[in-house]
Formats: C-alpha cells, sequence, structure tokens
C-alpha cells in the first residue's frame, strides 16, 4: 500500500448505538476513490487528542497508507452522548460502532481496531460480541482480567494508577455534570486533590473507597475497585470469539498489563486463532529508551525506522492490517508469531509462541544466611560461597535465627514503591530503578546469589513460593526479583504481591505470582531476591488486623523460614 494519499478529515460524525444514544467521532478518509478498509479506535480519552492511546498508531498516518480511519468518544465522554459508566456499554456500543464503521461511505466492509490500555479494553468488549465485520484487533498494554494488575494483585488493591485515573477522568464528568458557575470551584478541588495523591490521598482509609474521589461525587469511585463489577466487563471469553478474528497483541516487561496480555495471547492461540504477539522492555507510558534508569539501547525502542522499518513496530503492524482488512490478502507476515526484546543481552528474538517450550521450570532456594542458591539450605557443597554471596547482599543477614528470619512490617511507615510494573502514580516512576533506596531498610529481607559463573536467561512466568508465618491475623507478602549488575546496582526485573486474608499468624505456604519476564543474568551478575510485606502506593496497605475497612492498624513481625528448602523461586530458565 502506498503512505501517499491526502487526507480528508471529518469531524463529530455520528452513530447511533440500539437505544439511540448517538456517539461522535472525527473520520480520518483517503483523498481517493475506494473502496477502503476501516480501522476504528474508542476512546474515553477525547477523540481530539488521539495520540495519546492510539499507542504508535497516528491516523493521519494510517489514512495516508489506504485506510479509513475513525476516532470515536465512546459513551458519556466528550462529544459522545450517555451517562459516563465505566466499561459497562463497551460491548454493545462496540458491536454497533463496528458495524456503523463498516458501512461508512468509501467502505470495504471489512474493519479493524487499535488502541492501548482502555482503548484495548473496548476492541476486546466489541470482539466478545462478534460483530462479522470486526475481521483483526490490535490491544496494546491492556489486561484480560482487572483483577490481576489494574484493580487488584494478589488479593492486594492496586491502589496507584486506579486512584490517579478516577481523578483524572473526574475532568470531563464535573465539565458535563454542572453548570459553568461550579466549574472553577470544583475544578480546583479535583486539582488539589490529584496534587495531594503522593502526601494524603494513597494514605487515606478505607483505600477501597478512594476517599477522595468520593468526596468530589466521581461516579467510577467505587466501581473502579470493585472486582466483581469490573470481571463482567473485562474478561473476553475466548471460547466464543470469531474463529476468524485476527489478532496482535503488544505490551512491555514493565507495563502494568504484562501478564493479562500474555494470557489473552495464549488464549486466543489455544482457541486457534491468528494471534501475535510483541513485547518490549517498556513501561505503560512509555516504549523509549531509557525505560527507567535502564538503558537498554536505540533497537528496544518501539519505533527505529532509521535502522529497518520493515521490521519496526509499525511496520510490522501496517503490513498486518494490510494483509487481514484486505485488498492486499498477499502481504506476507513473518513466520514466527512472537517477538520478544531480551533483557540483559538487548536483543530482540522471534519465537516460534508463548510461553517457550523449551523452557524449564528450576528452584533457587532462600537461605537463612542471606543467600539464594540452586541448591536447598543443608548442603555442604554450598559452604564455600555463602560467606562472598552474604556479604554482597549489604544488609540482608538482619533478623536471622537459625532457619529463621524475621522482619517488623509496620503499616504507618511501608516500603515505597520503587520502579516496576507501575503507572502514573506521582513521585514512582516505573520501569527498572536502582533498588538501594529499599535494600537498606530493616522491614525487607534480601537473599543474593554469587555470582554467576555463565550467563543464565529467564524467560517465561516465575513464582515464589515461601513458608511464612506473622503476627497478625491477615498480612501481606512481597517477592521481587533483582539483577545485580558488576557495579552492585540492583535492577527489579519483576514482582508480586499475595494477601493472606485470614490464619496469617500460623505457619503456611503462600504462593506469589511475580509475572513473566526475559532477561539475560550475564555472567559476573548476581540474582538477588527481595522479600517483604508492602510496596506503596502501588498495593494498599494490609492494615494486620483483618479489616480493610477499619481506619486502624497494627505492627506485624514477619517470619520466613528456609529449612529443607522450605522458601524458594521458580525460575523458567532457557538453556542453549
Amino acid at each position: 500500500m502506498s503512505g501517499g494519499h491526502r487526507v480528508i478529515t471529518e469531524f463529530d460524525v455520528e452513530a447511533t448505538m440500539r437505544d439511540g444514544a448517538v456517539l461522535r467521532a472525527n473520520v480520518f478518509r483517503p483523498d481517493a476513490e475506494g473502496p477502503f478498509p476501516v480501522i476504528l479506535s474508542r476512546t474515553p480519552y477525547d477523540k481530539n487528542t488521539p495520540g495519546d492511546a492510539g499507542h504508535g498508531f497516528d491516523p493521519l498516518i494510517l489514512a495516508r497508507f489506504g485506510f479509513i480511519v475513525v476516532v470515536q468518544d465512546v459513551r458519556g465522554r466528550y462529544a459522545s452522548e450517555g451517562a459516563w459508566e465505566t466499561l459497562e456499554h463497551e460491548r454493545e456500543d462496540g458491536y454497533d460502532s463496528v458495524e456503523w464503521a463498516a458501512r461508512l461511505p468509501g467502505a470495504n466492509g471489512r474493519v479493524g481496531m487499535y488502541g492501548a490500555s482502555y482503548v484495548g479494553t473496548t476492541q476486546w468488549a466489541a470482539a466478545s460480541m462478534n460483530p462479522p465485520s470486526l475481521k483483526a484487533i490490535a490491544p496494546a498494554l491492556t489486561w484480560k482480567d482487572m483483577a490481576d494488575g489494574v484493580i487488584r494483585r494478589g488479593g492486594a488493591v492496586d491502589l496507584g494508577l486506579p486512584a490517579f485515573w478516577v481523578l483524572l477522568q473526574g475532568f470531563d464528568y464535573i465539565a458535563r455534570t454542572s453548570s459553568p458557575d461550579e466549574h472553577p470551584a470544583r475544578f480546583e478541588q479535583l486539582v488539589a486533590a490529584y496534587d495531594g495523591l503522593r502526601s494524603t490521598g494513597y494514605w487515606e482509609l478505607p483505600a477501597v473507597e478512594l476517599p477522595a474521589a468520593v468526596r468530589l461525587g466521581l461516579p467510577t469511585a467505587s466501581m473502579s475497585l470493585d472486582v466483581s463489577a469490573a470481571a463482567s466487563y473485562t474478561d473476553a471469553d475466548f471460547d466464543g470469539l470469531d474463529s476468524d478474528l485476527a489478532i496482535a497483541a503488544t505490551s512491555g516487561w514493565y507495563d502494568i498489563a504484562v501478564q493479562g496480555t500474555l494470557d489473552a495471547f495464549v488464549a486466543a492461540r489455544s482457541r486457534g486463532l491468528d494471534a501475535r504477539l510483541h513485547v518490549g522492555p517498556w513501561t505503560h507510558q512509555s516504549p523509549r529508551d531509557p525505560v527507567g534508569e535502564r538503558y537498554f539501547g536505540m533497537r528496544s525502542q518501539r519505533e527505529t525506522f532509521m535502522v529497518d522499518y520493515a521490521e519496526s513496530w509499525f511496520g510490522r503492524h501496517l503490513a498486518w492490517f494490510s494483509r487481514h482488512l484486505g485488498p492486499a490478502a498477499s502481504v506476507p507476515l513473518p513466520e514466527r508469531r512472537v517477538r520478544i526484546f531480551v533483557m540483559g543481552r538487548n536483543e530482540w528474538r522471534d519465537e516460534d509462541d508463548w510461553p517457550l517450550a523449551r523452557a524449564r521450570d528450576e528452584r533457587w532456594f532462600l537461605h537463612p544466611d542471606g543467600t539464594v542458591a540452586p541448591d536447598a539450605p543443608g548442603d555442604a557443597s554450598r559452604d564455600a560461597s555463602r560467606d562472598a554471596s552474604r556479604d554482597a547482599a549489604g544488609g540482608a543477614s538482619r533478623g536471622v535465627d537459625g532457619d529463621v528470619r524475621e522482619f517488623v512490617y509496620d503499616p504507618a511507615d511501608p516500603v515505597p514503591t520503587v520502579g516496576g510494573n507501575t503507572a502514573w502514580i506521582p513521585g514512582h516512576p516505573a520501569g527498572p530503578i536502582d533498588q538501594a533506596p529499599v535494600e537498606s531498610r530493616d522491614d525487607i529481607l534480601v537473599y543474593t546469589s554469587a555470582p554467576l559463573e555463565a550467563d543464565l536467561e529467564v524467560t517465561g512466568r516465575v513464582r515464589a513460593r515461601l513458608t511464612v508465618e506473622s503476627s497478625a491475623p491477615s498480612t501481606d507478602w512481597v517477592a521481587r526479583l533483582c539483577d545485580v549488575d558488576e557495579d552492585g546496582t540492583s535492577w527489579n526485573i519483576c514482582d508480586g504481591i499475595a494477601r493472606v486474608v485470614e490464619h496469617a499468624d500460623q505457619v503456611c505456604e503462600v504462593e506469589i505470582d511475580l509475572w513473566s519476564t526475559s532477561n539475560v543474568f550475564l555472567a559476573g551478575h548476581r540474582i538477588r531476591v527481595h522479600v517483604t510485606s508492602s510496596s506503596f502506593p502501588r498495593w494498599d496497605r494490609n492494615l494486620n488486623t483483618g479489616d480493610q475497612a477499619a481506619d486502624t492498624w497494627e505492627r506485624a513481625t514477619q517470619r520466613v523460614r528456609h529449612e529443607g528448602g522450605a522458601s524458594w523461586l521458580e525460575l523458567p530458565v532457557v538453556r542453549n
């Protein structure tokens, strides 16, 4: 397809939904005779700023390449009619909008969809209704289940992003639902609440109610953290998807929804759908280098046209849309379905599928002297390397008592969030960040391996199994995998949390899902594991009382057991 078309733009084009609500869109069309395929994006973030949610797709550029591009405000947002209710209408409205777009003048009747985050969810919602004209979707940075990484994680409230997001959506809501005379005062209250998130907003209890949003009367305040309500809108029925639907999913290893993207790809492939996957070292906000504080190189970026346009993310997706939306059905696509960025070696690699069939799970055991190794405690063969590994762990020898290590978790002074799979938490940037600020604290246990004699590739889903006990009836456990380079910088790779709702004061096994990654721990580097009970404000603080709806808390003494290999990390290792 040629990229030289002139473009005609139409603003506020109306589409009437099945219940009579009118949704409005901007339409970008080639100034030439069609018919042309259609690509639709449905956004709550204002169709007049489509780049904010397009994740690499510019409607003008797509139109120049021969697509009719439609960017629509979802129901109750900006130019569209109706009441804004998060996610509730995206299935039916998605179906109706796809079929409306397929009938636009000059359209060839085949529709694709694109967009990131919420705009990716509007694609899954539409696809779940199987509109006949929908042939391809390209969801980016989008969850499969909101209860796993967006509003919940391991039973804890994913506080950082929802609090920010709910307040940000409040501006359009206030503008639509109050008189102009009220706007200055209400906007000022909203700005103050947003600016106060770091100092006061995140700390308010009960966290699940988002007190700042409740005071402002924002309708999404309760739903945004309500698992039961969200689940009915977000987990696509993959068994019911049209078998002809093509899917191209994109995420980043430090994205808030990376595991959801991977799980959706696996589910789509198991259904037999034509699915593809592209994962970079990116965060939810940025696909550019550096990521966090770590440099991966120019080729790690989403777009490096000057290196190889055809192999760039945009170039691949342009060919993919052309292939599935026609008429260029003969456009060649890469034989391998998966492209991942392997951190450490800092290179792209194509794979046949995900997860990698050649990856093998290996256990690395936590030892009471603050080391982590592939053999369990009590193995005399590792004595020679124990002292060097323990010394490299910094303050990790705190709290050693035989086979048990302990620390005190105080909800009034939680371990702060430093990097990771976060998004838009004021004062807490996402991605790989030097972990020195948290590793020096008394309420975090650090386990460090001996320097690796050879490269060790970890590609796949990481899990921790801890044998633990708390003085509290309910508490949280957090595990984090880090890569310590030869300079001693500790880079966070992936982490997870598990909330023990009851009987936490009894010895129990806790499994923590750290999600997936691809990282080569280079020879001379060390593997490091954190065990603690908080990462705030990414996740809400467990109050250690068993009542998260209360406004009181207790300190808790936390114990990790090691005897006989009682606590370990499971790494998906790829060996050549």
